[in-house]
């Protein structure tokens, strides 16, 4: 296969890649603290084995992140991030990042997410609630109190690039690189940060991919036509 056909092929495995996370930011457009993925096409040079001709194909890589719609829900462990930031949790593959701020309190009292992974302190440990406390409050800084008193605070951090955040699953984050913590954190209890997908122009983009796709594929069809009609000339 020529050149050309390769770099078709790369853009094609792409683009159907992109066809692929549309699909799953349009069915996480209700999900809570989801981040939207998207891929940027960028070209790269490689040489071949023999030095001879080089050959020019499309990389692709994931991008992503956006600040959310924030909707009251007047919960009281419902917290949204307020720029940037992200709580941590810890899952059994450890510790995770997370724009979902739809918490409860397990058995033992530790404030968890919805899958029961525990949510991390601004000193690294898991957030104790006592049982029975009332008039919970969170204040910006993630200092939580009861009935006025301080209790413990909970941690908002951020990775040196969001662009180096691997996804581990639907709103969970791995920081390779570590985490440092936000210096002016703020979180807005009683509300949640809704999804960054927007469905109109995730379906106009949709429509978009497949016509790119479509004219690919008919580019690789007239290809084929050609060396097939060459082949004849020259065995005729």
């Amino acid at each position: 296969m020529e050149t050309a056909g390769y770099a078709v092929l790369s853009r094609q495995s792409g683009l159907m890649r992109e066809l692929q996370l549309i699909a799953n930011n349009v069915a996480n457009a209700n999900t809570t603290g989801y981040r939207q993925q998207g891929l940027i096409f960028s070209e790269y040079i490689r040489a071949t084995d023999h030095g001879s001709l080089s050959m020019s194909a499309a990389h692709v890589r994931d991008s992503s992140f956006a600040q959310g719609a924030i909707t009251r829900t007047g919960a009281t462990l419902d917290l949204a991030i307020e720029g940037e930031g992200f709580f941590a949790v810890i899952t059994p593959g450890g510790e995770r990042l997370t724009r979902n701020g739809a918490f409860t309190t397990s058995a033992q009292g530790d404030l968890v997410t919805h899958d029961g992974y525990p949510v991390l302190s601004a000193a690294g440990g898991p957030v104790f609630v006592p049982p029975g406390a009332a008039d919970l409050a969170v204040a910006r800084d993630g200092t939580l109190s009861s009935q006025g008193l301080p209790i413990g605070q909970i941690g908002l951090l951020r990775p040196p690039d969001t662009k180096e955040l691997e996804r581990d699953g639907a709103t969970l984050f791995r920081a390779p690189k570590g985490t440092e913590p936000v210096e002016d954190p703020a979180i807005i209890q009683g509300a949640l940060e809704s999804s960054n997908v927007d469905p109109v122009l995730q379906l106009a983009r949709l429509i978009e991919v497949q016509r790119a796709y479509e004219m690919g594929q008919g580019f690789l069809d007239r290809e084929d036509e050609r060396q097939r009609a060459a082949i004849k000339t020259l065995f005729t």
